[in-house]
Parts: structure tokens; sequence; C-alpha cells
């Protein structure tokens, strides 16, 4: 009676990040999007659907799980945060997996909802790409052999600018909607803002990504 367990449904297509290796499987343009937007919702449950607001601190590949249906889950939540809806801040101890904590984690303020909004558009970043945020540059990224290299500010140049065909992943060979690209790639940007006042809500994202609401062109990150 006094050990409780934690039983998840099994998820046969394993976690996101499998699919971000050069080396690993493909996948098709309708399902990145869709588990971006479905992802998406997840987070936004967390955020502003339940009692608390609950902050995930981790969202990352790896921690975004995939059933038969290539349907995502998040997962993990054993570094997550609670806030009352009383209060939109809480001080605690930096965690989460470097590449995908918000810059204010670092500096040491308390944070908010908008870290997990932050480490999302990360996320979506390597997602819309196919690859790691470090790790070798892509053809249309300059950079010598086995040079390592960070993807994020090169990829937000390049979304900025209108050039998401240099950001999507080459081996869909071009097979993409090149409005959701776009769209992805510029809430990506967006939630990636190093100012946390400038990131968009979970809520507004999915939003975004449903077309519900116009996504503008965003300042360099």
């Amino acid at each position: 009676n006094s050990h409780r367990l934690l039983v998840y449904d099994y998820m046969p297509n394993g976690p996101l990040s499998v699919y971000l290796r050069r080396d690993g499987r493909n996948m098709r343009w309708d399902v990145r999007f869709r588990v971006a937007v479905e992802t998406a919702r997840g987070i936004a449950y967390l955020h502003e659907e339940c009692r608390d607001c609950i902050i995930h601190c981790d969202i990352k590949p790896e921690n975004i799980l995939l059933d038969e249906k290539f349907s995502p889950k998040v997962s993990d939540f054993g570094l997550a945060k609670l806030i009352g809806r009383d209060f939109s801040r809480v001080l605690a101890t930096m965690r989460g997996t470097w590449g995908y904590v918000a810059p204010e984690w670092i500096s040491g303020v308390a944070i908010t909802a908008k870290a997990d909004v932050y480490s999302y558009g990360m996320t979506l970043l390597e997602l819309i790409g196919g690859r790691r945020n470090v790790e070798g540059p892509p053809s249309a990224g300059g950079g010598g052999s086995g040079e390592k290299w960070f993807f994020p500010p090169w990829a937000a140049h390049q979304i900025i600018e209108g050039n998401m065909a240099a950001v999507v992943d080459e081996r869909l060979a071009g097979a993409y909607d090149t409005v959701e690209a776009e769209r992805l790639g510029l809430v990506a940007v967006w939630c990636i803002q190093d100012e946390e006042a400038m990131r968009p809500t979970m809520g507004m994202v999915v939003k975004m990504l449903e077309g519900v609401v116009e996504v503008n062109v965003p300042p360099p990150p």
C-alpha cells in the first residue's frame, strides 16, 4: 500500500529523437507536422488546463514518445514544477538539458511556463531539419568536415529571410507542404526568443500552428 506504480502505454515507435539522426529512420512531412501540433497541444494542456500550471522543465525529442499511429505523448515528468494559478513564476535550481534550457534559467532568475516554450521551439527546429541542433553543418550551411555546429541561429536567420528550403530536412527531397513548413519555422523562431516576454504562450502556439492566428515574421532571437 505504500508503493505506487506509474504505468505508461507502450509506445512502439519510440522517442522522436530516433528520427533526428541522419542515419536513422525518416519521417514524412505530414507526420512531422502532426507531431508538432499534437505535442504543442499536450504542453498547452499542462500549462493552461490543469488545476495547477505544470512546467515540464525538460521538453526535448527524447521525452516525446510516439505510439503506433505516430501520435506523440509528452513523457518524463521527473523534473516538472507546479505553479499555483495565483503565481506566475517559480524559483528553482536549473534543470533540464543543455541546448533546450531557456536563457533566463541559466541566468538564475525565477522561471515561468515560457521556459517550456523555449524548449519546444528548439525541439521544433530539430523536427523541421531532421537533425540535432549540435552536429555537423548541412550542405547549405558551410563548415568543414567533422565540425560541430549550432543549428538554431543559422536556421533562424534562414527562416526570417524566407529561405525555408535550406532548413527543411534534405531527406524529404522537397516532399513537404511549403505553407506548413513556413508556419512551423516562424513559430519556432518566436518560441526561442531570448526575451521570455516575446515568446508566445503554448496556447497561442497551438493557434498559430493550426492557422487560427496569423504568424508574423519574428525578430532574430
